[in-house]
């Protein structure tokens, strides 16, 4: 009753300020799930003798994209009868083992026969390994893992005594932590030729090796057999 005495921009006022005061919360989003789409392709059971990149280029992919498509560190190396997803493959390959003599000049060989000490991008002090050190006794002869041209035969700092063959295709193999030079810079070298021999760091007899794609440095060990 007492409202009807009330002027009305009073009750208008009150009004307002009563709506003002009710809050309306919108109600929490629902999550949105993310679809996560299996990469298409093949899987290949590996064989005896076959190494990354010998599937990768049969099939006509990259080592790389083989590399991702199944999550492979950096210290392992495939096994016979591991599965391999090959992104974009849509039939299995049969992959000879038997490789003609042009075939087998672009698969790699070791450079020295040893244990791994040292494995790819693991730190090194204050940097990081852009190969692999493989010990070895100090004089022990380092093979070239392919035929190429020796674009380096020279002390480095850092490297120290360091041979680096270009072998023509893209692929550069950098040998260092060497006692002697067994090549010089221009020579051509053939797959298993003696380049140098392996020295000693700190105690240590090893060899540092690297494989570089172009100006990156890959892990050699997808490469090796």
């Amino acid at each position: 009753m007492i409202l009807k005495y009330l002027p009305l921009f009073i009750i208008s006022a009150l009004f307002v300020c009563g709506c003002a005061t009710t809050e309306y919360k919108s109600l929490p989003e629902a999550p949105v799930k993310k679809i996560v789409e299996k990469p298409k392709g093949i899987y290949h059971k590996v064989q005896k003798g076959e190494t990354l990149f010998r599937v990768a280029k049969s099939y006509g992919v990259s080592v790389e994209d083989v590399i991702s498509a199944n999550n492979i560190p950096n210290a392992a190396a495939i096994e016979i009868g591991q599965l391999l997803l090959i992104p974009g493959a849509n039939e299995v390959k049969v992959i000879s083992t038997t490789s003609t003599p042009d075939e087998n000049k672009e698969e790699f060989i070791w450079p020295i026969k040893g244990k791994v000490i040292s494995y790819f991008k693991d730190h090194r002090g204050e940097g990081i390994n852009k190969g692999v050190d493989i010990q070895a006794n100090e004089g022990d002869v380092v093979k070239a893992v392919r035929e190429g041209k020796v674009v380096l035969a020279d002390y480095m700092s850092a490297y120290h005594q360091t041979v680096m063959i270009d072998h023509g295709d893209g692929f550069i193999s950098v040998y260092s932590k060497n006692r002697k030079l067994l090549v010089k810079l221009g020579e051509h070298v053939s797959k298993g030729d003696s380049v140098a021999e392996v020295g000693t760091e700190a105690g240590k007899s090893f060899l540092h090796f690297e494989i570089r794609k172009g100006k990156e440095a890959t892990n050699p060990l997808f490469y090796l057999p």
